[in-house]
């Protein structure tokens, strides 16, 4: 990939062109792209390059859609942490609501966002992503900015469930939306890049707090909802902005208000054929081809990626309650209120690291599992400590155990590539994708539940379930890596059985499609 590529090694001129079954010309013609492939008219199977014309092709890459979708990414998570700083300025009382109430509008957004999950990505896939996308975000900034008239529960819960029916797939769709311009071994570390949006915005806002929330009092109105107001507008720019910068697919970038487009006709020969070239199973349909019943169930009934949807749902269940009440938790702790936002910083800056760099070695190592296993070797000591600390340890001491804590490897962008990669189908990574967003969502209704209120302000019954949850997850993560080393196995014995001749006979003859074909293995 271009990000952390050891130039010194590489002379630019060199060709960069990667081998592929396109240099077999007798397994080529099983590889052709579709006829509708909206990319079809820039595969040309004897184009080659070098690196001086690859690296700045994928840097412009990065700036033209990594950064859109760093920016979107950002805002919508800036949204979901709006909850979070209005706790510490007294929003659960002015509205009369209690944990529990917090508890089940945190619960009905994940429902919600998982029921629309599936449906919304296969609109997009019919649609378009860069239709659908901006679509998305124009609405939900319009509930986000209706939240500062909020007057009690049932209102509170009612931007709940609107929040997560609009924001259901965006996720999904991002992950399947990069894969059509970065190649697999690439994607990985992309996500990784997208998701540190994430603990971006958790130093930004408690920042962006700490001033909107001195508002108070301002027209007589609580902090809060000069927040849900303010972040409301950012997300709408954000949104009307999207419909600027998303593209159709690689080979169409031009329109009327961008004459000449992002790519030269070279660049476009380049960026299709080393997307190909790594992976030809991407030009196996139209990106604005309809999933139809008989692939969705196809999809959804393929047990090879469920291993991937298991880990989605359980790796984030042993420290996310600790973030998700991180500025309550240090409340309780004895910090006020402005001191528990910008204490949330540290943990969150140290977090990029540790999600960038795991994840950049598990495609450099090409080790995805023993990644996800180290992750939560990392939490467990520190779920312990909270689940055993005597009630009269420091403050201090009690911040430090729950900042190393949320220093945790969060590695959703690997999973998510991870889940890409062993799809080998369009068909297979549309529904893949936002399977395996929804349970890492289905996840957020089981850890939202585990702090309760009979439990604060030490939640040593709820630490003590995640403890056992942590333990297990080590086992999962063993029999995963397990699981795709023994399937790999079993298809090298059947492929390396066949004479060349039966291999070519396969390919002419098999119906089977994706990661079902014996020529393709897992990644692991």
């Amino acid at each position: 990939m271009a990000l952390f590529r050891r130039k010194h090694k590489q002379n630019l001129y060199d060709i960069a062109t990667q081998p592929s079954v396109f240099d077999d010309p007798e397994r080529a013609r099983y590889f052709q792209p579709a006829e509708d492939y909206e990319n079809i008219h820039r595969f040309d199977p004897e184009a080659r390059w070098t690196w001086a014309e690859e690296l700045p092709l994928v840097s412009k890459l990065d700036w033209n859609i990594m950064l859109w979708a760093w920016i979107a990414f950002f805002a919508m998570e800036l949204q979901r942490s709006d909850l979070t700083q209005a706790n510490t300025d007294n929003f659960l009382d002015n509205l009369g609501m209690s944990t529990d109430d917090y508890n089940m509008g945190n619960t009905i957004f994940k429902l919600a966002y998982i029921c629309a999950g599936l449906p919304s990505q296969l609109i997009s896939k019919k649609v378009g992503h860069h239709r659908w996308i901006p679509t998305l975000e124009c609405l939900w900034s319009v509930v986000m900015i209706s939240q500062f008239w909020m007057d009690g529960r049932t209102t509170f819960l009612t931007c709940r469930v609107l929040l997560g029916l609009l924001q259901g797939g965006f996720c999904s769709i991002i992950v399947l939306y990069l894969s059509y311009f970065f190649k697999g071994t690439e994607l990985s570390f992309r996500l990784a890049i997208l998701y540190t949006s994430m603990k971006t915005v958790h130093i930004v806002a408690p920042i962006l707090a700490f001033g909107i929330l001195r508002l108070r009092g301002y027209q007589g109105l609580e902090g809060w909802r000069w927040l849900f107001l303010i972040e409301g507008l950012f997300n709408l720019a954000v949104g009307i902005w999207s419909w600027f910068m998303m593209v159709p697919s690689p080979t169409q970038t031009r329109s009327w208000y961008r004459p000449k487009g992002w790519f030269s006709e070279r660049e476009e020969v380049i960026m299709i054929n080393r997307l190909l070239r790594d992976d030809p199973s991407k030009g196996d349909m139209n990106n604005r081809q309809a999933i139809n019943l008989k692939k969705l169930w196809q999809s959804l009934c393929d047990f090879d990626l469920w291993p991937i949807y298991i880990a989605g749902f359980v790796f984030p269940i042993p420290y996310a309650p600790s973030d998700q009440y991180l500025s309550l938790t240090l409340r309780g702790f004895g910090f006020d209120t402005f001191d528990s936002n910008l204490l949330t910083v540290p943990s969150q800056l140290v977090g990029i690291f540790t999600m960038l760099i795991p994840t950049y070695l598990s495609e450099a190592w090409n080790q995805r599992s023993l990644m996800g296993l180290f992750a939560q070797i990392w939490v467990l000591p520190n779920i312990i400590a909270l689940a055993v600390l005597p009630s009269g340890t420091s403050q201090w001491v009690k911040y430090a155990v729950v900042s190393v804590l949320l220093s945790e490897p969060y590695l959703l962008g690997m999973h998510a590539a991870w889940c890409s990669r062993n799809s080998n189908a369009v068909r297979a990574r549309t529904v893949s994708a936002a399977v395996f967003d929804m349970s890492h969502q289905l996840a957020g209704i089981v850890y939202s539940n585990i702090y309760r209120t009979d439990d604060k302000p030490e939640y040593r019954r709820g630490n003590k379930q995640l403890v056992a949850v942590c333990a297990s997850n080590i086992v999962i993560y063993i029999l995963i890596k397990l699981y795709y080393i023994w399937r790999n196995k079993q298809k090298e014995s059947e492929w390396s059985a066949m004479t060349r001749e039966e291999q070519l006979l396969y390919l002419q003859t098999t119906t089977d499609q994706g990661n079902k074909r014996k020529d393709f293995r897992f990644v692991h």
